[in-house]
């Protein structure tokens, strides 16, 4: 019992100290990560992406490395480009690049890793975007396409939807700079941010601890046996094809199988079996039913093959191209066996980004957007309509959803539901960016709070005036 609760100890111990090496790089990436989002409109997305031209392939990509870094988000996101007019192959890039070229994830693995892997990443994810383009093309049936748009028009409910639906991005017009030193930028900014983390916290928790328990319990002899490290030129070729199968058992996805990847890296994987491990997570088994859901079983089936085909193809020519150019590390030694808190740079960087995450949370419940958290896994729109942009966003708020103030219902002040377009029934304080009204600053909910103060003051007065015949 004393062993096991020590074993217990010491995993949790690994996860702990891994979560203090890396909550500063995690605040700053999501932080840079809010900035891009902020200035970039969903609807400029599905705009610009109709085609599967190689222009519109790179646009696809740099609008999802713009996008949400959650697994979750980015396959229900596609499909909401999809439902649009967006093409499937431009769909799949957008999803691949906002899960593998998102400026959170380069940070945590420059931490953790490498700076090799960051740039290995970096140049992985572009590679496997073009050869999904490349397979859809060569493989794919029209029909099968068909099928697939068909059955994402049904609009069967995944995860995170709600989360996918939200346009957070700033209204106002003028320069970048000038939109994000505004008061609506520091909203906006302040409400992706925490949305961003409330959307991965549950992958970074689950592949701390899982990273934790692999790097406690379970001996190098058996990594060191599984990936072939006694045989250099096999290790190299059986690395990418095993890391994406460990990936899709692990069940964790988004930035949370980081701290994973540093554990098979110590273990002895090669430099390109990271990398597949890394692109893997859109393949895990809860994605892969989402899939069937959205798509159908024959579309998952081609998804995951395709996918999987290219991510070891990516790991391969990693793994190659960085060897020859001798950038592979070789020592290996991934920051997830570090123990204990220590006064050094990382404890006064997190003090410091703690604080400002701490600013940018106090403006998200300040700005009255605290209900947007219960709504972030809302069913889709089931009547998405292409030729509007952003009817998407406003559908799935304004469906049979009540206000949770009754007494703000129908108040002259606040909204109703046929404000808007009819876009959102909640309260005016819902960031412009989500549903397209007006914000409502706490300052000004002050302002109307005085107003019921005064007219519940005047009250009695007008009652004295009634006389008491009225109560007889």
């Amino acid at each position: 019992m004393i062993r096991a609760l020590a074993a217990l100890g010491h995993a949790l111990g690994t996860a702990g100290s891994m979560a203090w090496q890396v909550t500063w790089s995690l605040i700053l990436g999501f932080a840079l990560s809010a900035v891009v989002q902020a200035v970039v409109r969903r609807q400029t997305v599905s705009r610009l992406l109709g085609d599967d031209r190689p222009r519109t392939l790179v646009l696809a990509s740099g609008l999802g490395a713009a996008s949400s870094s959650c697994s979750y988000a980015a396959v229900a996101l596609a499909r909401a480009l999809l439902r649009r007019g967006a093409s499937f192959i431009a769909a799949m890039a957008f999803e691949v690049a906002s899960t593998n070229l998102v400026i959170e994830l380069g940070v945590i693995m420059a931490l953790l890793l490498g700076w090799q892997f960051t740039l290995a990443e970096f140049i992985g994810g572009p590679i496997m975007i073009v050869l999904v383009a490349v397979a859809f093309r060569l493989f794919v049936r029209q029909r099968l396409v068909q099928a697939a748009r068909e059955q994402a028009d049904r609009g069967l409910t995944g995860s995170m939807e709600g989360h996918a639906g939200m346009d957070m991005s700033i209204t106002a017009s003028g320069s970048v700079w000038r939109r994000l030193a505004s008061r609506e930028g520091y909203t906006a900014v302040s409400h992706i941010f925490v949305m961003e983390w409330a959307a991965v916290i549950r992958d970074i928790v689950l592949g701390l601890l899982i990273a934790g328990a692999v790097g406690a319990w379970v001996p190098d002899s058996f990594w060191q046996r599984l990936f072939l490290t006694g045989h250099p030129l096999a290790a190299r070729l059986w690395g990418p094809l095993i890391g994406p199968v460990i990936s899709v058992l692990s069940f964790v996805c988004s930035i949370g199988n980081v701290p994973l990847a540093g554990v098979l890296w110590n273990g002895g994987i090669s430099f390109g079996g990271v990398i597949a491990f890394i692109f893997a997570d859109l393949i895990i088994l809860p994605i892969l039913v989402i899939y069937r859901n959205y798509y159908g079983t024959a579309m998952m089936l081609t998804i995951a093959g395709i996918f999987y085909a290219t991510m070891a193809a990516a790991g391969y020519i990693i793994e190659f191209a960085f060897g020859g150019l001798g950038l592979i590390p070789g020592a290996r030694h991934a920051r997830v066996t570090e123990t204990g808190i220590t006064w050094n740079y990382t404890t006064v960087l997190n003090i410091i980004f703690l604080l400002a995450a701490a600013a940018l949370v106090t403006r998200f419940f300040r700005s009255g957007a605290g209900p947007m958290l219960k709504m972030m896994g809302g069913a889709p729109a089931a009547d998405a309509n292409p030729a509007d942009p952003g009817h998407a966003e406003r559908s799935w708020l304004s469906r049979e959803r009540r206000p949770p103030w009754p007494s703000l219902r129908g108040s002259p002040s606040s909204p109703g539901p046929s404000s808007a377009s009819g876009c959102c029934p909640r309260r005016s304080s819902w960031p412009t960016s989500t549903c397209s009204v007006t914000v409502r600053t706490s300052r000004s909910w002050k302002r109307l709070a005085a107003d019921r103060a005064v007219r519940r003051a005047d009250r009695p007065g007008r009652l004295r005036g009634m006389g008491t015949d009225h109560l007889t």
